[in-house]
């Protein structure tokens, strides 16, 4: 992602009586990056709803790839425990499968065989549907002919396509957690966090206005998260930089009922993107250069 630094700098907290809409999502469930020693699944899972619930979230989408349940009760366990709160669960493929590196007919097979496993554990007549499908990487496909392709099986599928406007790829952060916490690196897992919520401000604000640029106005946005070791540690403090700024939380289902997320840009790009992102390559948006964030650091610390 290239987002333009200026913008930044530009965008103000909103005052109080304008409030902006955020749905949180969560991916790779149940579990994204290594674990720390002696850490479970469950434990990692427990402690995040426990969050949720006492900053009181409204129910949020976890979408799995039930190939990580393969002879691990652990994750079976874990996902269990994310239905039974109240919390949805959404198809992410099988294995996680990028589509712009597959054919589509290996892609929808991989949707169909993540179903089993949500229905399973979101029975048909709950209060949420588990036909909510997210593309991993964001990736919506390399060629035109692909992308209407998958398009076409999921709307005859059922599905509704989980897109996303705020991402600031937190799961850069995970294995670096677990890794610090095995080490019992205090001062550097105080890094994380200082750098996790300052570059989630840095793209979260600059997401919000280029989607201001895009279409006109504020919009509903849809927050990318990964379940793993870093959440419960952080999303108290995300949380609460989300209220400074003037959000609203809401469901997946409340948030993509806003119009812009029945308009489709239709862009064929291997890359991927959220879905402003999608449109300000449409649109040919200038996207100035943008600080990457720190991702050597984070891939070499408490090695």
């Amino acid at each position: 992602m290239i987002l333009a630094s200026a913008l930044v700098c530009a965008s103000p907290a909103l005052a109080a009586d304008s409030k902006l809409k955020v749905a949180l999502t969560f991916d790779d469930l149940p579990l994204n990056g290594t674990l720390p020693a002696g850490v479970t699944r469950v434990g990692i899972t427990r402690d995040t709803l426990a969050v949720l619930k006492k900053h009181r979230v409204p129910p949020s989408y976890g979408f799995i790839n039930a190939a990580k349940l393969e002879r691990d009760p652990d994750g079976a366990a874990a996902l269990r425990l994310w239905a039974a709160s109240g919390n949805p669960l959404g198809s992410h493929t099988y294995t996680h499968l990028d589509l712009s590196t597959s054919s589509t007919e290996d892609f929808e097979r991989e949707i169909l065989r993540n179903e089993p496993a949500l229905e399973l554990l979101m029975p048909e007549g709950g209060k949420h549907d588990w036909r909510w499908f997210r593309y991993p990487f964001l990736h919506e496909g390399d060629t035109l002919e692909k992308r209407r392709a998958v398009r076409a099986f999921l709307a005859a599928n059922g599905y509704r396509i989980a897109q996303t406007t705020l991402d600031h790829e937190d799961y850069l952060w995970n294995s670096a957690h677990a890794r610090c916490v095995d080490r019992h690196d205090a001062a550097t897992i105080r890094w994380l966090r200082e750098s996790y919520l300052s570059e989630a401000a840095r793209w979260f604000r600059a997401e919000r206005d280029l989607s201001r640029q895009a279409f006109g106005r504020d919009i509903n946005h849809v927050m990318l998260l990964h379940l793993g070791s870093f959440s419960a540690t952080i999303l108290p403090d995300l949380l609460e930089w989300l209220k400074r700024e003037g959000y609203e939380l809401v469901t997946l289902e409340e948030a993509q009922g806003d119009p812009v997320y029945s308009q489709d840009p239709d862009l064929a790009d291997g890359h991927g993107g959220t879905h402003t992102e999608l449109f300000v390559e449409k649109m040919k948006i200038a996207w100035p250069k943008m600080e990457d964030k720190p991702r050597k650091r984070l891939a070499e610390i408490c090695r």
